[in-house]
Parts: structure tokens; sequence; C-alpha cells
């Protein structure tokens, strides 16, 4: 395994892995980089409060620790991953912020309406929802993919965010944002991952037109759109073979990190994204989206 030539990320081939899902942050090698020990915050979101589902690892950690280190307060939401979120509490903690960690399905719509009442009763106030709660799985063919888990990727990945901001709404004020996470496959598909790349485009089309629904409530909704990014979902979602040279298909020649996300998130969240709406970030490691 190489190093990065300006930061020292880890660059392919990794060692041959492979985990049952969801995967564990602290089995893979090398362990992925949130940002605990290097993203300094500067007080952009100070006084805020976040909602950030999937955070009990990958992406959705990264962006917990970034918000807390700009002054946010942070809902935790995750499946069953107790020991990893309890992981992220600490890290949104010891930045001097407060976390409430919640499990649960947000595949299911009573769930996600839960979730925004527990925030409320938690902080009193809600002010960003991040939507990044995803599920995928590789398959060779269509005939792989039974009706359950189309039905299930479609749940967890896109009817949420119907869900979630449906409830989160009546709460949110002019100034409050939306952040979802697409992906690279919203508009350049892996057939592999059909059910996972069908979301991420609906995701996309959600992102725009609820821009537009929202903008006369003062309410911005922008996505980042990552492209191989190195988290637990890699080596509990793909052959070992795949995961020893991920991210070497990028012009960059390795996988990003989730702390090289994050920034992205804070910028679409904070009011220097102010003029921003019904954006796409792409944060891909050079891939064009085509």
């Amino acid at each position: 395994m190489a190093a990065d030539s300006v930061k020292g990320e880890p660059r392919p081939p990794f060692a041959a892995q492979q985990q049952l899902r969801p995967g564990s942050t602290d089995k893979m090698t090398p362990r992925p980089d949130h940002g605990e020990h290097s993203y300094c915050g500067n007080g952009k979101l100070t006084g805020r409060v976040a909602l950030i589902t999937g955070a009990d690892s990958g992406i959705g950690r990264a962006v917990a620790i970034a918000f807390a280190r700009e002054g946010a307060d942070v809902v935790v939401s995750y499946l069953c991953e107790d020991q990893e979120a309890r992981e992220t509490a600490h890290w949104v903690e010891k930045s001097g912020r407060r976390a409430v960690t919640i499990a649960g399905d947000v595949a299911d719509s009573t769930h996600c309406r839960e979730l925004v009442n527990q925030a409320l009763q938690s902080f009193g106030r809600l002010d960003i929802l991040v939507n990044n709660a995803a599920f995928q799985a590789t398959h060779q063919s269509i005939e792989e993919i039974t009706d359950a888990e189309w039905d299930h990727t479609f749940r967890t990945n896109i009817y949420s965010m119907f869900y979630l901001v449906k409830a989160a709404l009546p709460h949110l004020q002019p100034g409050s944002t939306i952040v979802n996470t697409a992906s690279i496959n919203s508009k350049s598909p892996s057939p592999e991952l059909l059910a996972y790349a069908t979301t991420k485009g609906a995701i996309a089309n959600f992102t725009t037109g609820l821009a537009q629904l929202l903008a006369d409530k003062g309410i911005r909704v922008n996505c980042v759109a990552p492209g191989p990014i190195w988290t637990p979902l890699i080596p509990s979602t793909m052959p070992p073979d795949k995961v020893a040279h991920f991210g070497e298909n990028t012009p960059l020649k390795r996988p990003g990190q989730p702390a090289e996300l994050a920034p992205a998130y804070v910028l679409l969240a904070s009011d220097e994204g102010r003029y921003m709406s019904g954006a796409m970030i792409p944060v891909t490691g050079g891939r064009p989206m085509l």
C-alpha cells in the first residue's frame, strides 16, 4: 500500500478484505480518516442543531465531527451499530458539543418521524438535516436482485429522505438547510450497483425539485456526490479483489477519505453557501460526472 504524495492518504492496492454488513471501521485496513485529528472548525455552524443519518461511520461520522468542530450539536442517527455510533458521539463531545445517538431504521416512516421528535426534545430546535444513510449491494445480473432487496434499497436511500423532510419541515426556520448524499452513480451508474445507482439518480432529482419547492421558505437544499470513498460500506458490499483496488480508476488513483467529504457538507450547511440551492457538489477524485 502506497501513500498519496501530497497529504499521505493511502493508495491501493490494499489488503484484500471482506466483512459482513454493515461493516466495522476498526476492522478496515487501512483505517478510514474521519478528520478526528485534522479538522479545524471556525464557528461556521455555531448554535445550530444537525440531524445526520448514517452518522455512525464513514461519511456520516466525518460530517458529524466537522459540524461539531464548527459549533453544532449533533443527533447521530444510525441503524444498529451501537459501538460505532458511540465513537462518533465521543468525537462530537470531545469537540465541546452535545451528541444524542438514536438507533433505528430510516426505511420506516414512523422511525423517521420519531427521529425528528427526539431531536426537538433533546435540543429544542432543528437547523440542519443531512440525509446520508444508504444501503448498497453488488450484483452481476438483474436476476440476482430480489424484489425485497430492490424495495429495501429504495426505502433506505430515497424514501427515508421524503419521510424525514416531511417530518422536519414544520420545525425548520428560514436559513435552515438540507444536505443529501447523492453519488457519482447519480449520473455515471455502475451496472453492478443497479439498485443503489438508481436511487442515487432519484436523490439528485429530489434535491433539485425540493430546492425549488422550499426556496420561498428560505430553506436551501443541496447534495454532495461522492466518488469512491473508503468506508465500511466497501468491504461489506464488494468482493475482496474489488476492495484491494478500490479507487484506482480515478485520476487521483486512490479512494477518498471520509474527511475529504466533510468540507463540502459544511459549505452547504453554513451561511457561506447561502446562494447555493439545488446544487450538486462532486467529490470524485477527478472522475467526471457525465
